[in-house]
């Protein structure tokens, strides 16, 4: 009997001991699951995360021939270009733009040339012969007027019909010969008239001609000064290269940077844009270098959107100019830009996974109190990529879920008018 009573006291204990293992072990695997974040206090900073793409805030333009317009040639391929990251020095070789339309005028104008210039010839043999017919003429007619007025003084004795008829003639050979002397003018305006036409229509195709052969040398382009070469990126936003076109009104081919002053170009959306001014600092990273942090600000704030490809919505460009000069920045880097907007000072702020909604119009946090928690209202202000600021509800250092605990959604939501003492 006795033995009998020692095993049923054992038995209770083991029992007991695995109640109270199993209450244990669900209480610390329910405590396990909570996860839990602080309210914090100090200033609270909004910032706004962008990429960009490094260049040089000053570089030289390499352009081709600038004449291309007044050749009406408005655009021409690039048939070479030196390796992008090429360091040249001052007239070094860069490219070469394809020739083929520029030739075919060059080959029209000699075309034009050679003919204005036997135009200019026949003028000169025509003129020269017209003009000295016409000085023959002149000294035939003066000759008549000598023999008429021979015939005038010889006919003194005859007859007066005989002498009339004498004065007669010879006033008409005068009045020939006056007449014959100014159309020699006028013959003699008209030739130099042509002349000079068929000279300047000479001069002018010459002139083309000289200025096509001239522009056919800026076909080969040559560095300006030294530098590393850069390509050009067109409007929408593509590489100048082998195949591609360059435009008679905007005939860049390629650019040198100044690698000593660099700008971070990037594009924030027309929702943020409303914040970003001009002076903002600036947290610049580089894809490259991921352990390398710069600093910077927003320098330039584009007025006008934009469409990028790809997006429905528009951005705006923002140019960041990095304060620091370092040597292994290269144009064309990808950034990561965390402009800082606005500092707010001295705030309380949690996490935006912290706050829950209820409808439209309420907005709470799972607030720990004690073994349990509440449901409490607040009023919040600016917020951040991942932080909020709580206005009203909770103070610093409140606990607050992030978790979800069971049955949380029973729960009725502590308002804001109803709380005391748990506004900050």
């Amino acid at each position: 009997m006795k033995k009998k009573n020692i095993y049923i006291l054992i038995a209770v204990v083991l029992v007991v001991t695995i109640g109270i293992v199993y209450a244990t072990n669900q209480s610390d695997r329910g405590e396990s699951s909570e996860v839990l974040t602080t309210a914090s206090f100090g200033d609270f900073v909004i910032d706004i995360a962008t990429s960009g793409e490094l260049e040089a805030k000053n570089s030289v333009r390499i352009q081709g021939p600038p004449g291309l317009q007044r050749a009406q040639i408005w655009q021409v391929k690039i048939d070479d270009i030196v390796d992008e990251g090429t360091r040249v020095e001052k007239g070094d070789y860069i490219a070469r733009l394809d020739q083929t339309e520029l030739m075919d005028k060059i080959q029209q104008a000699r075309n034009d040339l050679q003919q204005s210039d036997s135009k200019y010839t026949q003028t000169r043999l025509d003129t020269a012969m017209e003009l000295r017919k016409a000085r023959d003429e002149l000294i035939n007619l003066k000759y008549d007027i000598d023999e008429k007025k021979i015939a005038l003084d010889q006919s003194e004795f005859e007859p007066p019909a005989v002498k009339q008829q004498a004065v007669i003639d010879h006033d008409k050979a005068e009045r020939a010969h006056k007449q014959a002397v100014d159309g020699y003018e006028l013959k003699k305006e008209k030739a130099v008239a042509q002349m000079a036409e068929a000279a300047a229509e000479r001069s002018d195709d010459q002139i083309k001609v000289n200025f096509l052969t001239n522009l056919q040398e800026g076909f080969n382009i040559l560095a300006p000064e030294s530098g590393m070469l850069i390509y050009h990126r067109s409007w929408n936003g593509t590489k100048k290269g082998v195949g591609s076109t360059v435009q008679a009104w905007n005939p860049i081919v390629a650019t040198l940077p100044d690698l000593s002053r660099m700008v971070s170009r990037t594009y924030v959306s027309e929702v943020d844009i409303r914040i970003i001014k001009t002076g903002q600092e600036v947290v610049i990273g580089l894809d490259a270098f991921p352990n390398k942090k710069l600093t910077g600000k927003v320098v330039q704030v584009a007025n006008v959107g934009e469409q990028k490809p790809n997006s429905d919505s528009k951005v705006f460009q923002v140019d960041v100019e990095i304060n620091e000069s370092d040597t292994t920045l290269r144009p064309g880097m990808t950034t990561s830009n965390t402009i800082i907007a606005e500092i707010v000072p001295q705030v309380v702020y949690v996490p935006l996974e912290a706050l829950h909604s209820q409808g439209d119009s309420i907005t709470y946090v799972l607030k720990k109190d004690g073994m349990g928690y509440i449901k409490q209202e607040v009023e919040v202000g600016q917020s951040n990529l991942d932080e909020v600021i709580i206005l009203k509800g909770i103070s610093e250092g409140d606990l607050l879920y992030l978790s979800d605990p069971d049955g949380f959604e029973a729960k009725s939501v502590r308002r804001l008018m109803a709380s005391t003492g748990s506004s900050n």
